[in-house]
């Protein structure tokens, strides 16, 4: 059992997508995605290209080496830019490495009462160019992307949505057109034991394969990657590049002293890969998924609000246990 925590990146107000001047330097942000950075890398990413590039600059720089920098590394390649990323760590090793891999575009990605009237809009946009290019990775070897079903499991009938203390913005229903509807499964026609089951199918990221494909087509293309880090924004003077789009996620926090980001604590329990499994289960605050890296248990809770604001990054290996022992249950040995 492997277990690692990923911090997301929570900001109320959405994603910051702005650029200020640093310096002699154009600085376009691109971070702040809350739990939806890989969902939105490829929408978010060019929104980010088009401010980069607008000037005519063909020389840029990326900070960051998670889902969003390479997203927008990959992107700036495409419209004619030289580009090298800047990070302190290389995909697997960056945070993003570590997040569940399920198409969750409006998880956690504002708050209602924090965005203005054209903010849902905008996010659809976002969605809706990030699920085509999501899409363009179907068949490839290894499956970086896959549909997968998704079984939503409950012991009681199934009520309306939880209690949302925060008031999370939810705009999935804007593009429900993209993905297969909740279908209620009749008793006999599924495996599990409980009596009220819910099926739908959402593509999943193996992110360890997506990762790998994103990183080498970067380089393939002639992109560079040097490991630094920086630790002020004064420091990207030292770049030569005059326009730098910033990817840095939750680092953002402490480079750009930004308050606004909030950590939202997630864990994940790592399982050996199970390849005749080809599903997900939601059950009790817990949710599985198989990947071909491995099989996914994290504990959710029953609404977003699980791991806000917390910042401890040590695994816990009771609370993996006992979220292992609750899918578990819905499988018991002959």
């Amino acid at each position: 059992m492997n277990i690692t925590v990923c911090l997301r990146p929570f900001r109320a107000a959405g994603p910051r997508l702005d650029a200020e001047t640093v310096g002699d330097k154009l600085v376009v942000h691109n971070y702040g995605h809350g739990g939806s950075g890989w969902s939105l890398c490829w929408g978010s990413g060019q929104l980010a290209v088009k401010t980069a590039m607008a000037g005519g600059e063909k020389d840029i720089a990326v900070i960051g080496c998670g889902a969003l920098g390479l997203a927008a590394a990959t992107l700036a390649q495409r419209a004619g830019a030289r580009v090298t990323i800047y990070a302190k760590e290389w995909m697997p090793e960056v945070r993003s490495a570590r997040a569940t891999g399920i198409w969750s575009p409006d998880s956690r990605i504002a708050l209602a009462g924090s965005v203005g009237p054209q903010f849902p809009a905008f996010w659809e946009d976002m969605a809706r160019s990030s699920f085509r290019i999501h899409q363009r990775y179907l068949g490839l070897a290894d499956g970086p992307v896959e549909w997968t079903d998704r079984y939503t499991l409950s012991d009681t009938p199934f009520a309306g949505p939880p209690a949302d203390p925060l008031g999370f913005a939810h705009y999935a229903s804007r593009v429900q057109d993209l993905t297969p509807p909740i279908e209620d499964q009749a008793k006999g026609t599924h495996p599990f034991p409980t009596p009220y089951v819910r099926k739908t199918s959402l593509p999943m990221f193996n992110i360890t394969e997506y990762g790998r494909v994103l990183l080498s087509d970067f380089l393939q293309a002639g992109g560079r990657i040097e490991t630094v880090e920086f630790h002020a924004p004064s420091e990207l003077a030292s770049l030569r590049q005059k326009v730098i789009i910033n990817c840095t996620g939750y680092g953002a926090r402490a480079l750009w002293k930004d308050e606004t980001i909030v950590p939202v604590r997630g864990q994940i329990t790592w399982l050996i890969p199970q390849p005749e499994v080809r599903y997900g289960v939601y059950y009790r605050g817990v949710s599985t998924l198989s990947r071909r890296d491995g099989m996914v248990v994290q504990r959710t809770g029953a609404d977003e609000s699980y791991g806000y604001n917390d910042a401890n990054e040590r695994p816990d290996r009771a609370d993996a246990e006992a979220a292992v022992a609750t899918i578990a249950s819905l499988f018991p040995k002959a």
